[in-house]
């Protein structure tokens, strides 16, 4: 059961991690679901065309990249809503993929099946990296100078300047690392977890990684740890229907989101984050 929540969780874990240091630096990326439905159909495109699901991972690393540096230079540059830039994010994100999908396989959508990573045991390579990535992220944000001056451009930006550093290339670097960790989530999600795509795919899970960050105190392990809650619901959901369980369908599917929900209602109480989270910030000349 640990193995199948752990493989369930992968996608919002890897999304929450870069999270985590998107909003050390200040930046609240509501698009987070886009980027993630955008990477999950870009994987699941180039693993269709060339059969081979390196290229996919590839391909949809580059797609949250690319949309993670357009949204970046908006909010960072322009400085512009991030709430605002991040549910247009959103928008465009499910209107293209419903777009593309359609007119590649159809109007509802021809079943479709492409190949998955090669498993290590019961675990695809991608839940190595998310294993991996956790004491690196943890190591990176406590221990080197880059990782203090993150810190201090999501808590205090001026500090940062004055100590030497760009808060706005420390945001649009967060930026990009939370967008490359969104895109193997979306990789993760099509072509290890589903082997197709579907519209809408992602379900919510970017929202969720956006809740786990808060849940999880905006420290890597925590939220990697909540995040592995809401893998254990979905595993129990598909456990539950193939032991015949019998239970509304419609309650096992919103099992995950029930129970993330009442654990922020429960442990979110009086949760800070950090001081300059989602406000634009201009020099002080």
């Amino acid at each position: 059961m640990f193995w199948q929540a752990l493989l369930y969780s992968t996608p919002v874990s890897l999304a929450a991690l870069g999270e985590v240091v998107g909003q050390r630096a200040g930046q609240l990326n509501i698009g987070l679901e886009g980027v993630m439905l955008s990477a999950a159909y870009a994987g699941m495109a180039a693993t269709y065309r060339t059969h081979n699901p390196w290229i996919g991972v590839l391909a949809a690393v580059l797609a949250a990249l690319l949309i993670s540096a357009f949204q970046a230079f908006f909010t960072i540059k322009m400085a512009l809503d991030q709430v605002v830039v991040g549910t247009a994010i959103n928008l465009f994100a499910m209107g293209l993929t419903n777009s593309l999908f359609r007119a590649q396989f159809g109007t509802s959508g021809k079943l479709i099946s492409i190949p998955g990573l090669p498993k290590i045991g019961e675990l695809d390579p991608l839940v190595f990296v998310l294993l991996l990535a956790v004491p690196l992220v943890i190591w990176t944000m406590r221990k080197t100078r880059w990782g203090l001056a993150v810190r201090a451009s999501g808590e205090y930006p001026d500090a940062a300047e004055s100590a030497g550093f760009s808060v706005v290339r420390l945001r649009f670097q967060s930026a990009l690392i939370a967008g490359f960790f969104a895109g193997l989530a979306g990789a993760h999600l099509s072509i290890c977890l589903a082997g197709s795509f579907a519209e809408n795919m992602t379900a919510g899970r970017g929202f969720l990684a956006i809740a786990m960050v808060t849940f999880g105190r905006w420290k890597p392990g925590w939220v990697v740890a909540a995040s592995l809650l809401v893998g254990g619901a979905e595993a129990l959901q598909y456990r539950a229907q193939a032991m015949g369980i019998h239970l509304p369908f419609q309650l096992l599917v919103a099992l995950p989101y029930i129970l993330s929900l009442v654990v922020l209602i429960v442990l979110g109480k009086g949760v800070g984050g950090p001081a300059s989270l989602g406000v634009p910030y201009r020099r002080n000349l």
